[in-house]
């Protein structure tokens, strides 16, 4: 996961804007996970980039030996505090700290786009049995509606060049090194339901925002917090629904 470096400072900060501004998952992703990766007690399951544990929680339902790999310091640190039951290891996708042909299913949730493509998939090829097999997961805005299309406008001034999952680039890896079959995908609505701040530490826990000055955060949840007081989808609510469009994918070792 090395180019998650270049955004470590502003994660490491971040952990508990993650944790309160960050969307869980809905079941169906975990259902589809079941079917398509044979998820059952007595899999062996290595969670990369695993974050806070926000799509852990879910896995946990399985009964699977579970181990979560995060290479952020603070983020391990909040992982332990909210599931102090899971193994959380210091590692990355291009050096997972595990032996070969180790692990049954290897599942990435938000993560993937940050890895090194190339190299994240040899080295999970190397951990995973035969037949073994490997999940994505994204939370995407639903751009679709007006004030998440605007909410994006100001988040992408500041992106630069930092990875990001809808760029698509993240696939390549997997089109050209043929060590995994191709990419299966089903897709979900998906909807966080909370108070406008929730919206505010979503932003503030996106990697190239948290990563920015105090003065220039600031100004940008400024704008955030009068996007939502002035549109008309959003203005005078206490609660509000963030939309979202889940993305699930999976496929096996070749």
């Amino acid at each position: 996961m090395i180019r998650i470096h270049e955004s470590a400072t502003g994660f490491q900060t971040a952990s508990e804007a993650y944790e309160r501004g960050r969307p869980e998952y809905p079941t169906e992703a975990l259902h589809t996970f079941v079917r398509s990766l044979g998820l059952s007690a007595g899999c062996t399951v290595v969670e990369l980039g695993a974050g806070t544990g926000k799509f852990t929680k879910l896995l946990l339902s399985t009964q699977v030996k579970l181990i979560a790999v995060e290479p952020v310091e603070g983020m391990r640190r909040k992982f332990s505090e909210i599931l102090p039951g899971v193994e959380v290891l210091g590692g990355t996708a291009e050096a997972i700290p595990l032996p070969a042909a180790s692990v049954d299913v290897v599942i990435a949730a938000q993560a993937f786009h940050w890895f090194e493509g190339y190299a994240a998939l040899r080295e999970i090829h190397r951990v995973l049995k035969p037949g073994g097999r490997v999940g994505l997961v994204w939370n995407v805005r639903d751009e679709t509606v007006d004030w998440v299309r605007k909410l994006t406008d100001i988040l992408d001034v500041h992106a630069g060049e930092t990875p990001r999952y809808r760029t698509g680039a993240w696939r390549k890896a997997f089109d050209e090194t043929g060590l995994f079959t191709p990419l299966q995908l089903a897709s979900f609505g998906y909807e966080h339901v909370g108070p406008p701040e929730m919206i505010v530490d979503r932003v503030r826990s996106t990697s190239f925002i948290a990563a920015l000055p105090e003065f220039d955060r600031e100004q940008v949840a400024i704008q955030v917090r009068n996007l939502l007081r002035t549109n008309p989808l959003t203005q005078g609510k206490e609660i509000i629904s963030f939309p979202y469009r889940t993305d699930v994918y999976w496929c096996e070792r070749c």
